[in-house]
């Protein structure tokens, strides 16, 4: 049976940067340094309005092309995650196939999945590689929640940014994709949540909550119960991690790397905390570009790697709208 790899990575983003500074000066009460010690951010790249999920897809498809010598032509399967599509219908990944001018006898698909999406995405990976369905995967995440949430959300404002990944993966690689464990709980789904655009509701904008703490929304626009997500997260994380080596049959000292989603700075900390992870073993890559959903965990492992951290095994964490949840380890030659 063939096994499946990470063999290789790459990211985009927009190019305009929304800074503390801009936001600062939009909500007065909100200077620069607080902004940061709340979340940990410093700047996020915005989508313009002429900009899409799918054309930063197709930029950090064609990066990985290029930054790592691979021809369009090897491709033979898909995947696209995002919640943010061009159309309810057709499938995204189609057109991303017609425009990376992929072969037509390539599989592709979407996959309507946040902060898990990466996790998620590894292992139907691993599995179309595992039963030879498929041998190079091109896996893409692409997120611009930017234009989701309402001008006046400085809560969400401050932590969202839009961005794209494209990951090979395939019958060898740098690091090969071990075991999952993986979760849900639809109880909390109304916690993270835009309410129009899907058939069940379509009310064109009607206000939902005026003031929700730090929250404004519509029901066209992005929701998110912060305090509820944060206590779903600190249950669920901890128990993540530990199903995660319980199925590699490691313990918490056999990984040299921990790479959560990365929502914030506030959860990531407690998070590291919580679970008793060193400093030395736990990477953080947020400051200069926000939560940018999906993308988090890529950009954090392209970063890692750049930095040649990624030796052993690195366990990857992924939590939040749906709720939802997966982790898995990953094993780099040292």
């Amino acid at each position: 049976m063939a096994k499946a790899f990470i063999k290789a990575i790459s990211y985009i983003f927009p190019t305009t940067i929304l800074k503390n500074s801009v936001l600062s000066e939009q909500f007065s009460n909100w200077s620069e340094d607080k902004i940061y010690e709340k979340t940990g951010i410093k700047q996020r790249y915005i989508a313009k309005d002429d900009e899409f999920a799918s054309d930063l897809a197709v930029k950090a498809a064609e990066k990985l092309f290029a930054e790592h010598s691979i021809s369009p032509g090897s491709i033979d399967f898909i995947i696209y995650c995002t919640q943010s599509p061009d159309y309810i219908l057709p499938t995204t990944a189609c057109i991303l196939q017609e425009r990376l001018g992929l072969s037509n006898h390539c599989g592709a698909f979407d996959i309507n999945l946040g902060c898990s999406g990466y996790i998620y995405g590894l292992a139907i990976s691993k599995g179309l590689i595992e039963a030879s369905i498929a041998k190079n995967i091109l896996f893409i995440t692409s997120e611009t929640y930017s234009k989701y949430i309402h001008p006046d959300d400085k809560g969400n404002r401050t932590i969202f940014g839009d961005a794209a990944s494209a990951t090979l993966i395939s019958e060898d690689g740098i690091a090969e994709i071990l075991n999952f464990d993986l979760g849900t709980d639809g109880s909390g789904a109304s916690n993270l949540i835009i309410q129009d655009g899907g058939s069940r509701s379509k009310n064109g904008g009607q206000l939902v909550n005026e003031r929700q703490g730090e929250s404004f929304n519509s029901s066209s626009h992005l929701y998110m119960n912060g305090p509820e997500i944060f206590a779903f997260t600190s249950k669920m994380v901890p128990v993540l991690v530990n199903r995660v080596l319980e199925n590699n049959r490691v313990v918490k000292t056999d990984v040299d790397l921990y790479i959560f989603h990365q929502a914030n700075k506030f959860i990531l900390d407690f998070l590291r905390k919580k679970i008793n992870i060193p400093k030395g073993n736990f990477f953080t890559h947020i400051e200069n570009c926000g939560n940018t959903v999906s993308s988090t965990i890529p950009i954090a492992l392209y970063e890692a790697i750049a930095l040649k951290l990624c030796k052993g095994n690195v366990l990857l964490a992924g939590f939040g709208v749906g709720y939802s949840w997966g982790g898995v380890l990953l094993n780099f030659k040292k």
